[in-house]
């Protein structure tokens, strides 16, 4: 319920008019049970009409205005949460997005997701009803109290059954809180199986990988289903004895009525309006109580969102460079990739100078495309710092740094949203005419013309439905929309036809004359021989540096992007 006194407490005022709401409508409510006790103790007894007319306008009014106190109700609730709400939906996926990603490729996939599942669930459990729900229940008092009134025997009778009904349904919850949880651990293990079925649909049908699937799937539904089983049968047996019990209590309480109505304590509308009165106040604890699972769940929930807050983000420091010139420095850099005990390598040390030309080479899995990654920030070596012109990327705004690289990762990947908004994502303020030469620089002026929606056209399965091809023109075009001094290319001609390759070749060419520093994973010829330094991650676990003398260009007072020339 921490979840719960937080919101009210940062609404005070709305608290309040909650609160205030809650009383209206529960002394209305009133209303009907002492409708039922003067229309059997009056008019029945007496049979005089316009005491029923009286009687019944003035319940009907009563029940109108509780009608309307229960909807502002909902609404200043819905008011209460929906700030709540809206921040948890932005903070858990912010985490997503900040969290570094080496902390994040740590954590399954199928349990990334339970991030935005979890916010749901928290929706779920503070909604405006639930909210009313939980401002009823001091409010029972309140019927208990009347029925004190009419007789201290039955206000005692609905006190018993009333924290009998409270304590079962405290056990209740406790109970499923940890059968929630291992349903949310679980729902992470199945929604990494969908997600093998569906986003890598051409491996399953290639190597029939169904069967292997299936009997994964058959195995982790029935761990679902024995965990759902359980806590439905906890939910169920837990509602069903509170069902029980306040049938039991209507029973003494009529039981015990009709003796004292014959004992001439009490009259028959008293012990009917009795009845009634406890009914409602034994009415929100009760349902309270079969809001268990729900509150199980969203303390589960929340507790999974602080478990991921507590994960290392990106650093957002205000530390950057004015006018960044290009320079990359290696101190003693060592990287170690989660769970192995060797380093990928160690011990590099290296001081690039603008406009450098380096050339990272090795066989697959020797640590090349992890060079680059640390290059670009999305890494953080396990030792050693990197520095851009003498400023450590540990301390340097992650914003900043990403808009000084053109970057061109190995295997490029999109947002499931248009062509026009993936390439202007770095740049949403470009130039139409400097966008049209990027386009044109990149190869894409015949895909996009012979695509009926150009620019528009929507990309779906994060461009995995694209051939490697087009997706690396379509990621150097969203990299050259910066005006980076530092150019990184990962394996840049990997996937690329002839015109591709030129293209490749030729943004390489114009980009080194105007002075940008580039590192470039290749083993191709044409490109190690032109490399200032090349680093060879073959020589472990110290790379094997070979520096050149060659004259390196100097780099204009002010370069912008080569295109923009």
């Amino acid at each position: 319920m921490n979840e719960f006194f937080g919101r009210l407490k940062n609404t005070p005022g709305l608290a309040l008019e909650i609160g205030i709401a809650s009383l209206f409508a529960n002394v209305l409510a009133l209303a009907a049970p002492l409708f039922v006790i003067q229309v059997l103790n009056r008019y029945v007894a007496h049979g005089v009409d316009a005491t029923l007319a009286t009687l019944t306008t003035g319940v009907l009014l009563a029940i109108i205005l509780e009608y309307a106190f229960r909807k502002i109700r909902m609404r200043l609730g819905q008011a209460v949460s929906s700030i709540p709400d809206a921040n948890n939906a932005i903070t858990g996926f912010n985490i997503l997005l900040k969290v570094k990603a080496s902390a994040l490729k740590r954590i399954p996939q199928g349990q990334r997701q339970q991030i935005v599942s979890a916010t749901s669930s928290i929706e779920k459990a503070y909604g405006s009803g639930n909210i009313g729900t939980i401002f009823d229940i001091p409010f029972a008092l309140l019927f208990v109290a009347v029925l004190f009134l009419l007789s201290p025997i039955l206000s005692g009778i609905v006190i018993c059954f009333t924290i009998i009904v409270f304590i079962l349904g405290t056990i209740s919850a406790l109970k499923l809180q940890k059968d929630t949880r291992s349903l949310i651990q679980e729902s992470g293990t199945s929604n990494a199986l969908i997600q093998s079925a569906t986003a890598e649909i051409d491996t399953v049908r290639a190597f029939n990988a169904s069967s292997f699937l299936s009997n994964l799937w058959a195995t982790q539904s029935e761990k679902m289903q024995s965990l759902r089983c359980n806590m439905e049968a906890r939910q169920n047996g837990a509602q069903t004895i509170i069902q029980t019990i306040s049938a039991l209590m209507s029973v003494f309480i009529v039981a015990t009525g009709a003796t004292l109505v014959v004992a001439g304590k009490l009259d028959v509308g008293a012990m009917i309006g009795a009845n009634i009165l406890a009914a409602r106040a034994v009415m929100p604890i009760s349902r309270f109580s079969q809001l268990g699972a729900t509150f199980a769940e969203a303390n589960a929930s929340i507790a999974i969102l602080k478990e991921f807050a507590k994960l290392p983000i990106e650093s957002n420091s205000s530390s950057f460079k004015p006018s960044y010139k290009g320079g990359l420095e290696f101190r003693d850099v060592s990287y170690v990739l989660p769970g192995a005990t060797t380093p990928l390598f160690e011990s590099l040390s290296l001081n690039i100078k603008p406009g450098a030309i380096l050339v990272i080479r090795g066989s697959n899995g020797t640590g090349k495309t992890t060079l680059t990654r640390l290059i670009a920030g999305i890494l953080e070596p396990v030792r050693g710092n990197i520095l851009a012109d003498g400023l450590d990327l540990r301390q340097a705004s992650s914003d900043w740094w990403r808009k000084q690289i053109v970057y061109l990762p190995q295997e490029p990947t999109l947002l499931n949203t248009s062509i026009r908004e993936n390439l202007t994502i770095l740049n949403a303020e470009i130039n139409p005419q400097l966008f049209s030469r990027i386009i044109t620089s990149a190869g894409l002026t015949n895909y996009l013309d012979e695509s009926p929606l150009g620019l528009e056209t929507q990309i779906t399965d994060n461009g995995r439905n694209l051939s490697l091809g087009i997706r690396r023109r379509l990621a150097l075009a969203r990299a050259l929309t910066t005006e980076g001094m530092l150019v990184v290319f990962d394996e840049p001609t990997e996937g690329m036809d002839n015109d591709g390759v030129s293209c490749i070749f030729s943004t390489m060419k114009d980009l080194a004359t105007r002075g940008r520093t580039i590192v470039v994973v290749s083993h191709d010829p044409k490109i190690v021989r032109g490399a200032h330094v090349v680093i060879d991650l073959n020589a472990k676990p110290m790379p094997k540096v070979t520096e050149r003398l060659r004259p390196i260009k100097t780099p204009p007072a002010k370069g912008k992007i080569y295109h923009e020339q």
